[in-house]
Formats: structure tokens, sequence, C-alpha cells
């Protein structure tokens, strides 16, 4: 798996705190964006605990994600506040398509050797039917989920701490959950005050999951220690 921070709002806490001033200040645009020896810091905590959420959507992030399956992809695109462009199996031949083995199909011998025969046996039909003449679009039926695939996802900050709460939770999917958590530490990099306490929502509570729990919210809250 590959996730790159492709771009993202130059000063994306610079322009989160000239939205939030903006709302509770009679000055105009250029002089909030002109204001020196600010820190957003305090502001920005402080619309996170309010709730006011709103000025977190003028800050967005564009990753770059390749190595991971369309089982994630299918999850991913679930979230609809978001863009997405994904290599598509209509006019892109996947004859030769790399596939994501499970660790638990890994680890044991037997499974993987009937993993890989399965997929092997998709890529040769797939071919096969290629070679009779049927298009792409319709002898991608015989691809499994666990294709690899490459996809561009862009989500404003808003949305992104809600995915993280999601995804970066014990809960979620052993894949989609390592990818957040990846993309979370390059967020961290580029706006760790927007982004300080992003994660699972044991890492700033008790768990919501009620009965669902994992349970292990001391291990959870160890693992995400350098998000704090």
């Amino acid at each position: 798996m590959e996730v790159e921070l492709l771009a993202y709002t130059p000063h994306p806490e610079g322009v989160v705190y000239t939205a939030a001033r903006l709302c509770y200040s009679s000055k105009g645009i250029q002089e909030l964006v002109r204001e020196e020896g600010v820190s957003p810091k305090r502001l920005i905590e402080q619309i996170k605990a309010s709730g006011h959420h709103s000025v977190l959507e003028h800050a967005s992030f564009t990753f770059g994600i390749e190595g991971v399956s369309r089982v994630t992809t299918h999850q991913l695109v679930r979230h609809r506040i978001a863009s997405y462009s994904q290599k598509s199996q209509r006019y892109v031949a996947e004859g030769a398509f790399e596939y994501i083995l499970p660790p638990t199909v890994g680890e044991k011998k037997e499974a993987r050797e009937l993993f890989e025969r399965v997929m092997d046996t998709c890529r040769e039909a797939y071919n096969r039917l290629l070679d009779m003449g049927v298009p792409k679009e319709d002898a991608r039926y015989l691809l499994p989920s666990g294709c690899e695939t490459k996809i561009i996802v862009t989500m404003n900050a808003r949305e992104l701490l809600h995915f993280f709460s999601l995804r970066c939770c014990r809960r979620a999917q052993w894949e989609i959950r390592a990818m957040a958590k990846e993309m979370l530490r390059l967020c961290k990099k580029v706006a760790p005050v927007i982004f300080q306490d992003a994660g699972p929502p044991c890492l700033r509570g008790p768990c919501p999951e009620g009965s669902f729990s994992c349970g292990k919210m001391a291990e959870v809250r160890e693992e995400f220690a350098w998000t704090q």
C-alpha cells in the first residue's frame, strides 16, 4: 500500500482560522488575513470543541492511493462528501492484475495456495474472454474484489475527521484501517492542530460502540499516542 498526500490547501490552519474569525469580526477579509503574531491553535481548538465545524470545510486534502483492493475502495466511496477518481476496469485491461492477499489467508499455507490458484484461474478466464472478443467492460465481471486498484481522493478537513473517527477504529476492516492511519499521519504533518485528536472516538472519550466495543481502549490509545 502506498498513500501520498498529493496536494492540500496552502496554510490550511490559517485558512480555517481566517474563516472562523470572519464569523465573529467586523474586520475585512484581507485585514484578517494579514493579522500578525496570531496563533490559530486556540481558536481552532475552540471551534472543534464547540461543534462549529463548517469552517473546517475550507481546508481540503488530496491523496494518491495505490496497492489497495477494490474491497477497500468500495468502502471508501461510501464517504460521499469527497471526490474520487479511480482506475477504470472498463477501459484498462486487467489481464495481469495484481491482488491483495489478506494476512489471515497468507499465514496459512493451504489457504494461500487455494487463494492464489483461484486468482490465477480468474486471470486466465478474463484473458480468454478478451481473446474471444468480449469487451473489457463485460469481461471485468469475472474480476475479483481483491484486485489491486489505484484511486485519487479529495476530502475536506471536516469529512476527514469523520472518516478517521470511523475508519481508524479497531472495528473497521484491516485494510481500510491501515490506509486511514497513513492518511492521518500525513495530515498531522501539515495541519497538526486540526488533526490533533483525530482518530477513533475512544481517544477523546468513552467508546460509542456499546456492546460492540473491541474492549481494548487502552491498547488503542497507546497505538495512537503519536496523534496526541
